[in-house]
């Protein structure tokens, strides 16, 4: 199936976002249907900060190396798009399509906790869509998640931006950080392509589903979770407690990782 149709099941779209090959390449074969990628975990994995336009060479690279590994539709997270002009942004866009990634998310937060301008994320997506129309593009508020301006004033807020992105034609929009249920059905009825939304524990897809959502994501989730995982354990080695059983043996990681041929080839000899 499409990367688009996921959007469209009975069920919202369990979108769980990796940091490197072997996250994606697990979470693909966990069964997920597809597989996103988190800016904070690729930048942080590399001891970066997200948000800061640092990523950009290694979200491409990673990208690459992904449509080496995982058949799943994959969809890229852009930051901002890594840039003000929206010609670079589109060629970064249609870069990505060349190799194969079946989406792109871009943001109109700014690391200082402020939104950019309206009229500067919606010229940035009109690049992209006309230069990749195959691309999903999701393009993302950040009003809820920043906490821009009055609570009572987010809601319009978020659905004036997300509409405004929308007449540009991208392919759906997101809202990180809309939490109640009834803010979350207005926004989906007031915007016409799929809302997607950021998972959060206790509350579950059937009723982000009843509400409009069609695509929630893990966001950072799972690389945070997993980072506190790994101090957890070097502590329990530590202090000679027990950490519990590694979610996935070394054997097992290996062979979900090998490939037909090396990754790093001996040079020919003469």
């Amino acid at each position: 199936m499409c990367f688009a149709a996921l959007h469209h099941g009975p069920a919202p779209l369990l979108l769980p976002n990796a940091w490197d090959v072997a996250s994606a390449v697990a979470l693909a074969d966990a069964g997920f249907e597809a597989v996103g990628t988190t800016s904070l975990g690729v930048t942080a994995a590399a001891g970066l900060l997200d948000g800061v336009r640092a990523g950009r060479a290694l979200t491409a690279t990673l990208a690459a190396r992904l449509m080496e590994r995982v058949d799943e539709p994959v969809t890229v997270d852009l930051e901002d798009g890594f840039s003000d002009d929206p010609d670079e942004v589109a060629a970064l866009a249609a870069h990505l399509a060349g190799l194969g990634v079946a989406g792109i998310n871009l943001e109109d937060g700014r690391p200082d906790g402020t939104l950019r301008d309206a009229r500067a994320p919606v010229a940035v997506i009109e690049a992209v869509v006309r230069a990749t129309p195959e691309l999903f593009v999701n393009a993302r508020t950040d009003v809820y998640w920043l906490g821009v301006g009055p609570q009572d004033e987010r809601r319009p807020a978020t659905v004036d931006r997300l509409a405004a992105y929308g007449e540009e034609g991208v392919s759906g929009v997101f809202a990180p950080g809309l939490l109640d249920l009834d803010d979350v059905a207005h926004v989906a009825a007031a915007v016409a392509v799929p809302l997607n939304v950021l998972w959060r524990p206790g509350v579950s897809l059937e009723r982000l589903g009843e509400a409009g959502v069609a695509r929630v994501s893990t966001g950072s989730a799972l690389y945070r979770h997993a980072l506190g995982a790994g101090v957890a354990a070097a502590r329990a080695a530590r202090e000679g407690g027990d950490p519990g059983p590694a979610p996935v043996s070394y054997t097992d990681l290996q062979d979900l990782l090998r490939v037909p041929t090396p990754l790093v080839r001996e040079p020919d000899t003469p």
